[in-house]
């Protein structure tokens, strides 16, 4: 009967659409990983695990003792020093406080001794400071255990599939990670993950401990010591911190950050691997957030200072096809994000038990050493004077170890500062390249930079073919099989509320955005995991059209082109306005010579040609730039062998580098429109903030002020087709922007009172008109379409 009745829908009802993808050569799915269940091939029928083989993977996973270290830091001589400096600050705050104006500074002495002996003055405030970082340290502390590890491994496992078709992870990877363990077992591993859900950390976890590697003591903020699941994460590894280290503006609290840096360094000299997410809070745009070094300024202090002998950071990526947490939509718009609690988590659990949330990937990439990473800048500051950061071996560390500060502090001199934000932008940047692309990110990226307005399924299917292939190589593709089939499966995962599927009255399927606010700026949140790829490209394509001459001023035997040397100029002015947006280039990396490789794989691809293009067709990017080098060393001996000849500097003194050697390939200009689009909605919420720079002339307002005044802006010029990209409506681009315009000292943000008052810049405020020239350069980075090429 059941047989007859699957033929009988069959043949009334359309076959569905396959609703899974294949993820990848060498990857495996963990959640029909069960290494130690005694799955096939087995030495004997007799064991249980095959049978229940949840339960023998997660009790026959490796067990780690992992040592409590509250005790340690409770009775560690520097926290008792901080305990007592933050007495006698607030005794001498209260003093001044008191008589500030009435004693001299002798009264004031006298008095603050006689406080001293005082049972209600110096010795109570003394106790209250010693109770409240016993307190902190209750508060932060982490429970990590083998029963609870195991517990939560065998739910996960039943749970996992109800919401996600496969965690995906890559044999090699995990392999390399034990290798790495074992080989150095008394080095920590520093997880850090770029943040994009709430369930990373417990899915990093679950990742190690079922592949035997030491789970980490995890770094969580205080809003999530919610009832049961704060205590649940708790005993997983997570030591909670306050997201706020500083409740009150301009003044450090000295006991948290002494007992937040002791607990970390314990934590390391006992062999506890950390995980820790190095932007903080989960990014709400989808691409990686700009690194806070806090944290990491522990870790490297405690090399510095000899507490450990080296730590491995492990730089780690995680993306989904479809994210668990929901959407962001509401924070980006401006409104206030909802605080977490039992009622929400156990909403969003039903929730997601309920849904499909398709494929999960997490990739760790290549670990690399502290203390090889300290040798490798110092190498570096050696060679280029510009350059500078701390060298343990020809500069002691004073070893009084400082409790005022977790990062800035007076250990940290301004040489382990620029260390530790070379670091941390590596390993962001780092993190963005190994990034694995989800199906949902290939079609939410061809949607928003080349089918805005829609297409035929074939046509999309068409250009992620062409997509895949610019990948190739360079970027692992998480998904694979036939485009049209990726495409549908894509669009059924995002659903109705992001992406239309139409079929019009020819057969032909068409597919387009949803076209609400709300659905642009959850499509871009999974288009940005693959702008960070494309920016170089994106900042080089919309110069070079920038620069281009109207095409109605060319004769026509003249081919529309510019000077490679003027393009990268001016690219790189471009580069900086997105410096807050995007890490371009890692620390070790010449942005010069990244735009170069940019410009080479551009005419590669065919968007832009020089005279040599029929020749450079099929060379690799690494022989045009070596080429290109070996040419630049030949001219530049040449003019030094002529150094003295009058006619030789005349020559170079004219302006003959300036000719265009870099021309337009009308062919692509489809392409090349995509390409522009990449940046397109960045460069037009920067343009709109600096619009919004007219009305803080002589008018200085509060920067939450600002902000909605922005936004409300973005809102009405989104409503009236004057910003044609929804997606443009972003706090964190204003953000972004804003911290640009104090960089380049245009705005001016001081604290008034908890409140930051924003304020333009001198030079500014005296001119009205001095804005514009702000206002042409926000211009600058929009793309060109009105040159008479597109």
């Amino acid at each position: 009967m059941g047989e007859f009745v699957i033929r009988t829908r069959g043949w009334f009802e359309e076959p569905k659409r396959e609703n899974s993808l294949a993820h990848g050569i060498g990857t495996k799915n963990m959640l029909e990983l069960t290494p130690h269940a005694g799955r096939k091939p087995y030495n004997s029928i007799f064991d249980w695990g095959v049978y229940f083989p949840y339960i023998a993977q997660a009790t026959r996973s490796k067990q780690y003792h992992f040592p409590r270290v509250t005790n340690m830091v409770q009775n560690d001589p520097v926290l008792q020093r901080a305990i007592k400096q933050a007495a006698e600050q607030i005794l001498r705050e209260k003093q001044m406080s008191m008589d500030f104006s009435k004693e001299d500074l002798n009264k004031n002495n006298d008095k603050e001794n006689n406080a001293r002996d005082s049972p209600s003055g110096y010795q109570n405030i003394l106790n209250k400071q010693e109770h409240r970082a016993i307190t902190i340290l209750k508060d932060m502390r982490s429970t990590l255990n083998n029963f609870l590890l195991a517990l939560t491994s065998w739910i996960l496992y039943k749970l996992l599939p109800c919401f996600l078709s496969g965690v995906v992870t890559h044999t090699q990877q995990i392999e390399m990670l034990k290798a790495a363990s074992e080989k150095a077992p008394g080095i920590p591993l520093i997880f850090l993950p770029l943040h994009r859900s709430h369930l990373d950390y417990i899915m990093v976890t679950f990742i190690l401990y079922n592949n035997d590697i030491r789970s980490p003591l995890v770094a969580a903020g205080n809003n999530l010591q919610i009832p049961v699941f704060g205590e649940l994460l708790r005993g997983l590894g997570a030591f909670f911190i306050k997201r706020k280290i500083d409740p009150v503006v301009g003044k450090k609290d000295i006991v948290y950050r002494a007992v937040l840096h002791l607990y970390l360094q314990h934590a390391l000299k006992v062999g506890h691997n950390v995980e820790f997410f190095i932007e903080g809070g989960r990014t709400r745009t989808g691409k990686p957030c700009l690194p806070k070094g806090g944290i990491l300024s522990v870790i490297v202090n405690a090399f510095m200072d000899r507490s450990i002998p080296d730590a491995l950071i492990v730089p780690v990526s995680v993306n989904y096809e479809k994210l668990v947490d929901g959407n962001f939509v509401r924070e980006q718009r401006g409104e206030k994000k909802d605080p977490e609690s039992f009622i929400k988590a156990i909403s969003g659990i039903w929730k997601a038990l309920n849904s499909n949330y398709g494929l999960m990937r997490i990739d760790f990439n290549e670990p690399y050493s502290i203390k090889e990473l300290v040798q490798s800048y110092n190498k570096i500051a050696n060679e280029d004077g510009t350059m500078k950061v701390y060298k343990p071996s020809v500069r002691t560390l004073q070893h009084n170890q400082s409790t005022s500060s977790l990062y800035g502090t007076d250990v940290v001199c301004e040489e382990h500062r620029s260390l530790i934000d070379s670091i941390s932008r590596q390993v962001v940047f780092d993190c963005a390249v190994a990034t694995s692309v989800m199906s949902t990110n290939a079609l939410a990226f061809l949607l928003l930079t080349r089918y805005r307005k829609g297409a035929a399924e074939h046509e999309i299917a068409k250009g992620l073919d062409e997509l895949r292939t610019t990948l190739k190589g360079r970027k692992d593709i998480g998904f694979s099989g036939d485009s049209s089939h990726i495409i549908n499966y894509a669009v059924d995962l995002l659903g109705e509320n992001l992406v239309v599927r139409q079929e019009g009255d020819d057969g032909v399927t068409t597919i387009q955005p949803k076209g609400t606010i709300e659905s642009w700026i959850e499509l871009a949140y999974y288009s940005n995991t693959l702008t960070p790829h494309f920016a170089l490209q994106s900042i080089c394509l919309n110069t070079f059209h920038k620069l281009l001459p109207k095409s109605d001023v060319l004769s026509e035997k003249q081919e529309p082109g510019v000077s490679r040397k003027r393009l990268i100029e001016v690219a790189l002015e471009n580069c900086e306005v997105f410096r807050y947006e995007y890490i371009l280039n890692k620390p070790t990396q010449v942005l010069g010579n990244m735009l170069e490789i940019a410009l080479d794989e551009l005419i590669m691809q065919g968007f832009i040609k020089t005279a040599q293009s029929d020749n450079q067709a099929d060379a690799p990017v690494e022989t045009m730039r070596m080429a290109r080098a070996i040419a630049s060393y030949i001219e530049s001996n040449d003019l030094d062998q002529d150094d003295d000849d009058d006619d030789v500097n005349d020559y170079v003194n004219v302006d003959q580098i300036e000719e265009p050697d870099m021309f337009l390939v009308p062919e692509t200009i489809t392409q090349q429109k995509a390409l522009c689009e990449v940046l397109a909605p960045f460069a037009q919420t920067y343009l709109i903030v600096a619009e919004s720079l007219f009305i803080l002339y002589k008018n200085p307002m509060l920067e939450s002020e600002f902000m909605k005044f922005v936004m409300k802006e973005l809102h009405a010029k989104v409503a009236n087709k004057q910003c044609p990209y929804p997606e443009s409506i972003s706090t964190d681009s204003v953000r972004n922007c804003l911290k640009v315009l104090e960089k380049w000292f245009v705005v001016e943000i001081s604290n008034q009172s908890g409140l930051r008052l924003l304020a333009l810049g001198t030079l500014y405020e005296t001119s009205r008109d001095s804005l514009k020239n702000i206002l042409q350069r926000m211009y600058n980075i929009l793309p060109q379409y009105n040159n008479g090429y597109f």
